[in-house]
């Protein structure tokens, strides 16, 4: 009993990020994903983040104590990433129940909630009204689209930096240098520079994206929501590529 109970455990076991190429690169391009619809929403929507959801509580604060109208979007847009969130590391404590892996079922679950969340937005036609409930539909998919993001890299990727919370990121990053270049004992300068080689393209990569999603909003609005689900099929790519190189090895 105790074997197959280990067998069920190591089967279900979150991949490392190290496991093969396209776990490497997932990091990276689930940043890509991030800046992108992060920028496209906020210029597109109003003013809202999904990916930087206390973005939004800034928001919230300057507009109510200058006495401006609080957006419904950005209201929403916290409590719909917490409820996002447990509803997503329930969906993991079931998937593994069953005895299946969380990380590719969870990319497919952000995959749907883009694509919903482009064609709403296509949907509702060019010069999409902010506060009409059509948009705010549209933007809490792509909230719960970034929950479902931020709760993969935490129990479905061992060793993933954030892919969507830069400030981490780059404190974590400056803090490993540092390590890296001053640190005395060699097993945490090992660690610590695993760690800068995790961190750096998640960095790089959400920088890129928030760059191509503003050019592609300028030019094409909402349709440029077109990238971020583009991204996020290559990223579900990716995860099932590194399923055939572990079988190949």
């Amino acid at each position: 009993m105790s074997t197959e109970d280990g067998a069920l455990t190591a089967s279900v076991s979150a991949p490392s990020v190290d496991t093969s190429l396209g776990l490497k690169l997932l990091p990276a391009v689930l940043s890509l994903t991030a800046g992108s619809v992060d920028v496209i929403s906020f210029l597109g929507l109003g003013g809202l983040f999904t990916a930087h959801i206390t973005g939004n509580l800034v928001i919230l604060a300057s507009r109510i104590v200058t006495g401006g109208e609080a957006p419904i979007a950005p209201m929403l847009s916290v409590p719909v990433f917490i409820l996002a969130l447990g509803l997503t590391r329930l969906l993991v404590g079931g998937l593994e129940a069953i005895g299946l892996a969380s990380l590719r079922p969870l990319l497919l679950l952000q995959l749907m909630l883009l694509a919903g969340f482009l064609t709403l937005c296509i949907a509702a036609g060019p010069g999409i009204d902010p506060s009409a409930a059509t948009a705010i539909l549209a933007g809490m998919l792509g909230v719960s689209a970034m929950a479902v993001q931020n709760a993969l890299v935490q129990v479905s990727l061992k060793g993933a930096p954030s892919t969507a919370v830069m400030t981490t990121n780059i404190t974590r990053f400056m803090m490993d240098v540092g390590e890296v270049l001053l640190g005395h004992d060699p097993d945490s300068v090992t660690k610590a520079r695993r760690r800068v080689n995790h961190t750096w393209p998640a960095i790089i990569g959400f920088a890129v994206g928030c760059g191509l999603g503003a050019v592609c909003e300028a030019v094409f609005r909402l349709w440029s929501l077109a990238l971020p689900v583009g991204l996020a099929l290559l990223a579900l790519a990716l995860s099932l590529t590194s399923r055939r190189e572990e079988t190949i090895g």
